[in-house]
């Protein structure tokens, strides 16, 4: 028998981080990170939870692996992904250094790298996501037409069988 409560307690903690997932997600898509992946595995977590979640949770896994397969169609287009995904954690440890404002810095001293050693490494680590992201993303769709003609299938079948609102 379970410790009385301890499903309410669990329900809380994954609805909570699915939440805050789900807002980093979000965020992610306009700052340095995984943003699908976070709106996704958010998503995954509330759907357990709400209705409303549970409808949006196909749809942002199929848009996150069609982005996925596009990312890595061409060379240049996957130099380009490790390239921004390795200067990005670059910029991670130039803010856990935090060197002294540059000379043509005009702003205050106080506005050079703001967040502190906190967000050199939440860049380092998006910029790790990144490219384990870009490596999963090569192996499953580079030089495979079959399985982005598979993911093509499931997208179409997906848009066939959403509601009409």
């Amino acid at each position: 028998m379970g410790v009385p409560g301890s499903g309410a307690a669990k329900r809380i903690v994954l609805e909570t981080l699915g939440w805050v997932l789900l807002l980093a997600g979000v965020a992610a898509i306009f700052l340095p990170g995984p943003g699908l992946l976070g709106i996704f595995a958010g998503l995954a977590l509330l759907s357990q939870q709400y209705d409303w979640a549970e409808r949006r949770v196909e749809p942002i896994r199929l848009r996150a692996l069609r982005g996925a397969a596009e990312g890595v169609e061409t060379w240049p287009r996957i130099f380009l992904s490790v390239c921004g995904a390795l200067l990005l954690a670059a910029c991670g440890v130039l803010w856990i250094l935090k060197p002294p404002a540059p000379s043509w810095w005009t702003l205050a001293e106080s506005l050079w790298l703001p967040g502190g050693m906190w967000t050199g490494i939440t860049q380092i680590a998006s910029g790790a996501i990144a490219i384990a992201l870009i490596v999963y993303s090569y192996r499953r769709f580079h030089g495979r037409p079959e399985a982005v003609a598979e993911l093509s299938r499931e997208i179409e079948k997906s848009s066939d069988e959403a509601p009409v609102s």
